[in-house]
């Protein structure tokens, strides 16, 4: 498929088929997180696997995020911006899966205030994947020096959900191991 072929209602109907499955996914990982009593050994491997899978979502969305910064100050180009974080999108969904899943077998307890916050805010990340990746396709399409100012705001928008749920779901996940 071409690029000018994923314009307009089709664009978008992807974008919503991607959200709801997003949706799904977390639903089911929240069933499962919610049905499963997984023995000890295989916790301590999940809780292995769920720091990984931070560090390598994390990391990703960090080094996207200041390469955009660069952008900002005017120390790369759009191109080289783009160019660079596009193979990243593939890590930071590989870190949020790899979270989801050994989230899943870690449990969850749903009468927590704070894990009920943070399965928002990991909803709310993903969500905003869905959306960054529509995003950085359209500011691939963009030609000439001035850029729409919505996708800039867009971006805005997608780097403070981005920041605020990454940190503020590990910042839970690290206090509620504490307790």
């Amino acid at each position: 498929m071409s690029r000018d072929s994923l314009r307009g209602p089709v664009r978008g109907w992807m974008t919503g088929a991607a959200d709801a499955l997003v949706c799904l996914v977390w639903a089911a990982g929240v069933w499962v997180a919610l049905h499963l009593q997984a023995a000890p050994a295989l916790r301590a491997v999940a809780l292995f696997v769920h720091l990984a899978a931070l560090i390598l979502g994390l990391g990703a969305v960090q080094a996207i995020d200041y390469y955009g910064l660069l952008w900002l100050l005017g120390r790369r180009s759009l191109r080289q911006v783009l160019d660079f974080t596009g193979p990243l999108h593939v890590l930071v969904w590989s870190g949020l899966a790899g979270m989801v899943i050994s989230g899943a077998v870690l449990g969850l307890d749903p009468a927590s205030a704070a894990t009920r916050v943070k399965l928002g805010l990991v909803l709310l990340v993903a969500l905003n994947g869905v959306h960054a990746y529509a995003l950085h396709r359209s500011l691939a399409g963009q030609t000439g020096g001035q850029l729409d100012k919505r996708l800039l705001v867009r971006a805005a928008i997608s780097v403070v959900v981005s920041q605020a749920g990454w940190w503020g779901a590990a910042a839970i996940g690290f206090l509620n191991s504490q307790g």
